[in-house]
């Protein structure tokens, strides 16, 4: 068996175990160096926060251990295909590897897929069911871009 294989074994018996505890059925495996860093279950019906999907969760974790938001070199072994956000929380943290089990379409029917999620994404902003509106307000005094660049120069 592959290391790939291996921690996706890892994840979904993470989703397993959730699904006997009455969670959903996503379990995530977080890996630097070919060691297991983090690991996370999708926790919504726990906690009500819907942003505490496996990866996520894992994430969360692993940047806790590494002390550091920056998550170069890791890889991400999840039992389903991570949502959009996931996805998004990826690439903010510097994982440019991911391995996932089940696909948007095995999930599909049983109500576990995000590829409508991933089309309404695709599309411009503009164009999202999401109404999106940029409206340039700006106070008086200390600009909080302008006060990040100075505070982040050496």
């Amino acid at each position: 068996m592959s290391d790939t294989e291996r921690f996706l074994c890892e994840a979904i018996e993470l989703a397993r175990n959730n699904v006997r505890n009455g969670g959903r059925p996503f379990g995530a495996v977080l890996v630097k160096d070919g060691k297991v860093i983090a690991t996370g279950v999708n926790e919504i019906g726990a906690t009500g926060d819907p942003t505490t999907h496996a990866e996520l969760q894992a994430i969360r974790a692993a940047s806790r251990v590494l002390g550091t938001p920056r998550l170069d070199g890791c890889i991400v072994y999840a039992s389903g295909h991570p949502c959009p956000m996931c996805l998004a929380a990826m690439h903010l943290t510097g994982i440019r590897e991911l391995a996932y089990a089940y696909s948007n379409d095995e999930g599909e029917r049983y109500g576990l897929s995000t590829a409508t999620i991933y089309a309404e994404m695709a599309r411009p902003i503009s164009a999202q069911s999401l109404k999106a509106t940029h409206v340039p307000v700006r106070i008086d005094g200390d600009d909080p871009y302008e006060m990040w660049t100075a505070r982040a120069q050496p």
